[in-house]
């Protein structure tokens, strides 16, 4: 987390979203459209693995998934199973060699994998691997684990996963395609959500779904499963799923700002509804911190569930005081210093008529740098 205040807009960039199917003959196109329900999670790349059964077909982009994938993209990753990765910046650069999937050939194969979360031994672990030879292609803490699973003395990928996985300390929500199988591994504390689904195909067959957020799942009508266990690494096959823990049982730290801020309100968290939780904090926020005013105002969008909390608990009416533009495209020409904040009145603006001369409780759900709510 030591690089939080590099970046210049009012966000934590620590947060990716992995989506993965297998056993669907339009697998593909599925994960093209889990990656735009899970678009909220990055939008600084986004990429796509296919397998057929036999090859591995990749394609990633810098952009907005809807930008990536065209329909003539998706024609040319056919296969029943595939996984996707949409990205902000955790640790490496912005730059198209650090978006994912990665895609390796290795003495295990070839295998795709993506992954959410941060190491915190990656440095350490780069500086050891390249001393032993190793050439690392990215910035990206990702291509430590490729390293460490391709030098695993172990006979399978699951073995070969397992080791290298117990070298690694960290947050680590991974999915894992070779050209028939499908892995779905949760780092042993649990830091990032990882959630299994199910999907009948048009054929009638059962095909499995993995994903960052549950909301991916409503989109393509799939039933939600169960969590991924932390510490447990999921194998989907055609022989079935088996469950397979590899690292022994440790204290779970489930990262509190997933159900603050990263994900959507409308997915299910750590077992528990996001927009019930916000909606609690806004309530205990109102316990704590009577005060006497006219209206409540949230800081849209994800400072309203807190808000409509505050305003449930201490009876003041919830007011949208301020209107977000949701239209903002990722690049626009930022006028010189003469219009400071430029950004920001672009993203918000006041409804003067509502707010004016009333005393406000503003709530917003995070402040990072403190941009947007100045």
């Amino acid at each position: 987390m030591s690089n939080l205040f590099r970046f210049a807009d009012d966000h934590f960039h620590d947060h990716c979203g992995v989506f993965g199917v297998f056993g669907h003959p339009e697998a593909a196109n599925l994960v093209y459209l889990g990656l735009y329900a899970l678009q909220h999670r990055g939008q600084e790349s986004a990429g796509i693995v296919a397998s057929d059964g036999l090859e591995l077909q990749l394609h990633r982009a810098m952009g907005e998934v809807e930008e990536i994938f065209q329909p003539s993209i998706l024609a040319k990753l056919p296969g029943s199973l595939a996984i996707g990765h949409t990205r902000y910046s955790t640790a490496g650069d912005k730059a198209l060699l650090n978006a994912q999937p990665i895609v390796i050939d290795c003495n295990k194969g070839k295998v795709a994998l993506g992954h959410n979360g941060n190491l915190t031994n990656a440095a350490e672990w780069r500086r050891k691997l390249e001393h032993r030879g190793s050439i690392f292609q990215t910035n990206s803490d990702t291509e430590v684990i490729v390293h460490l699973l391709a030098r695993s003395q172990a006979r399978n990928l699951s073995g070969a996963l397992g080791d290298a996985l117990n070298q690694v300390e960290g947050a680590y929500s991974l999915l894992v395609l070779t050209s028939d199988e499908l892995y779905a591994v949760r780092d042993p504390r649990g830091f990032r959500p990882l959630a299994l689904g199910k999907l009948l195909t048009p054929g009638g067959a059962l095909a499995w779904l993995v994903a960052s957020e549950t909301c991916a799942f409503d989109l393509l009508n799939a039933q939600y499963v169960r969590e991924i266990e932390p510490g447990e690494m999921l194998r989907v096959s055609k022989g079935g799923i088996e469950s397979i823990h590899f690292a022994p049982a440790k204290q779970h730290q489930q990262c509190i700002f997933e159900h603050v801020y990263f994900s959507r309100p409308d997915s299910i968290i750590f077992g528990r509804s996001v927009n019930q939780s916000r909606e609690m904090l806004g309530r205990l926020l109102a316990r704590e911190h009577p005060v006497e005013a006219d209206i409540v105002v949230p800081v849209p969008d994800s400072g309203v569930p807190a808000a409509v909390g505050y305003a449930l608990e201490s009876k003041i009416p919830f007011r949208m005081g301020l209107i977000r533009n949701h239209y903002i495209g990722r690049t626009f020409i930022e006028p010189s210093q003469a219009i400071r904040n430029f950004g920001v009145k672009l993203k918000l603006n006041p409804v003067r008529s509502l707010i004016e001369g009333q005393r406000i409780v503003l709530v917003d759900d995070s402040i990072v740098r403190g941009t947007t709510s100045r």
